[in-house]
């Protein structure tokens, strides 16, 4: 416990900076899988082909292990942050797509079929119908998804791209297990806080179906 102290007593800035990194990397990661998923979780869901093509592809992305992505990624995109997105990125598209496939294919028929009665068009039906009714589905993949790429994102910092993993690589490397401690206990609690976080905007989103 006093190494642990000492560490935050004479590297306050150090552990900010690279927690700011971790919590950026994961930001960006988990933004770009929402993009690439979202919508092709759409498109999957209007067309089973699609779907059965790009579910078995990500999914056999996802068997290879995140390191073995980034060495393949390294030669390409050499070190730093870009092969440590593309890496977290494979992991993260899976958990979307699959619940955003899912949630649009199981739509309550007959509340589209209202909608169209009531004259609304395609894109308010898909706005102001399908996407709210889809919303809660969605939600549990992108939040799945956020924190598998907070626990993975230690693995950046193998490639310069920062991260709390550069204090648990290097309590690795010296045998020191207060970094190991600090890293992987910084890790968890970002997790654990995340969930926490993505708990409470999903409360406040879905009041309207607690009334």
């Amino acid at each position: 416990m006093e190494k642990i102290v000492d560490y935050f007593s004479t590297h306050t800035d150090e552990y900010f900076m690279l927690l700011g990194q971790h919590i950026g990397i994961s930001i960006l990661t988990t933004a770009i899988a929402i993009l690439i998923a979202v919508p092709l979780g759409v498109l999957c869901s209007k067309k089973a082909m699609i779907q059965k093509v790009f579910e078995r592809f990500f999914g056999l992305l996802r068997i290879v292990p995140s390191l073995a992505i980034l060495m393949i990624c390294l030669p390409i995109l050499g070190t730093g942050i870009k092969p440590a997105v593309v890496a977290l990125v494979i992991l993260a598209v899976p958990p979307i797509l699959m619940n955003t496939t899912q949630a649009f294919l199981h739509l309550p028929a007959a509340t589209i079929e209202a909608a169209t009665a009531m004259g609304m068009g395609k894109a308010r039906i898909f706005f102001r119908v399908k996407l709210p009714l889809a919303f809660p589905l969605m939600y549990a993949g992108i939040r799945t998804a956020i924190v598998e790429v907070i626990a993975s994102a230690t693995l950046a910092s193998y490639i310069g791209a920062g991260g709390l993993g550069n204090i648990i690589f290097t309590g690795l490397g010296l045998m020191r297990v207060d970094l190991l401690y600090i890293g992987g206990g910084s890790v968890a609690i970002l997790s654990l806080l995340t969930g926490f976080v993505m708990d409470r905007i999903y409360q406040s989103a879905t009041k309207y179906q607690r009334i």
